[in-house]
């Protein structure tokens, strides 16, 4: 499914994210999805969090905006928008 590999390749830039911030997990996800995605926020949730288990995203909260502009430049796209990240305290 080419839905699979959208969420499947954005979850993998979240966790690469994570790795790069030394975060434990990632707590938090804003994503806006382009109005022609393919995606409504139910399925994309579904897909996330499929994808996110056995991750350091899975339960992470996941905020959806979706557009209902379809001639927006990145009416095609799903844009990551902010991303929560756990990240340990240097000092103890």
């Amino acid at each position: 499914m080419h839905e699979s590999g959208i969420v499947r390749d954005l979850v993998r830039r979240l966790l690469a994210a994570a790795r790069e911030a030394g975060a434990e997990r990632v707590s938090g996800v804003t994503v806006w999805l382009g109005a022609l995605s393919q995606f409504s926020a139910v399925h994309f949730r579904e897909h996330f969090d499929e994808e996110a288990q056995g991750t350091a995203a899975q339960g992470a909260a996941l905020h959806i905006e979706a557009s209902d502009d379809t001639a927006h430049p990145q009416a095609l796209q799903v844009v990551i928008r902010s991303v929560d990240l756990e990240v340990p305290d240097p000092a103890g």
